[in-house]
């Protein structure tokens, strides 16, 4: 069984107002265990379409999606949840849920019926914490977080999930410049370390640059494959990033 992701001449998009939106046409991608690939992109270009769609949040437009060997479509959402965790720029409200609450929360697909948490599961739980720097604030509503210490919740949760893939768009959103820095050592260390497929899309192109050992180039509906320290990669991110990086 292949283990990662694998895209098959796929097309993303999306509805809006009842009309179809392609914004990626004929997608060929292999991520495999110990990849960190950086998704760079100007806004629009489709980075949050590609993740969301690899989760399935988003519907499959044409081609397939094999993750660790079966196809996304006939993996069940409890199966999936095991492979597949997802960091989103979207802010989770209501509810009243605490820090620890939205972590604990990637460990349901591990629990029993009754979602009981078990010492092993508050272990998870709380490396997870440690990881991401928020232990100290496991018991805060989510309401009363800042954007950055949220944002490392949402981190935190994914991490916590123990999938075998990670995708997270623009993780970095709120994060202050050591925070982020931090965040992307970490991920890199989860890919290498642990071989974790991690797929992450980002506007600071020095850290995909830094960290990356991949970069998925999303631009005019089309995506390109680069290795983040060849000569023709910097090329490209020079010119994504108007001249200024």
């Amino acid at each position: 069984m292949a283990a990662g992701i694998q895209i098959n001449e796929a097309s993303f998009g999306y509805t809006k107002n009842n009309r179809l939106i392609k914004v990626l046409q004929n997608i060929n991608l292999a991520c495999s265990p110990g990849d960190f690939i950086g998704i760079a992109g100007v806004n629009g270009s489709g980075k949050s379409t590609l993740l969301k769609s690899l989760c399935g949040l988003l519907p499959l437009l044409e081609g397939n999606i094999v993750i660790n060997g079966i196809p996304l479509s006939q993996i069940t959402n409890n199966d999936l949840a095991k492979q597949i965790s997802i960091v989103l720029t979207e802010k989770i409200s209501g509810f009243n849920l605490t820090a620890f609450d939205a972590i604990a929360a990637g460990q349901l697909p591990y629990t029993n019926i009754f979602n009981r948490l078990e010492p092993a599961h508050l272990e998870v739980i709380q490396r997870a914490a440690e990881l991401c720097g928020i232990k100290d604030h496991l018991h805060k509503p989510l309401s009363e977080l800042s954007d950055g210490l949220f944002q490392k919740t949402m981190i935190a949760k994914s991490i916590a999930q123990q999938t075998s893939i990670l995708l997270l768009d623009e993780p970095t959103a709120f994060l202050d410049y050591a925070s982020k820095h931090e965040l992307f050592k970490l991920l890199g260390n989860l890919s290498s370390q642990n071989q974790k497929c991690v797929l992450v899309s980002s506007h600071d192109l020095d850290l995909i640059l830094k960290y990356c050992n991949k970069v998925l180039l999303v631009k005019d509906s089309s995506a390109e494959l680069l290795y983040t320290q060849s000569a023709y990669g910097h090329k490209i991110f020079t010119e994504l990033s108007g001249g200024y990086l």
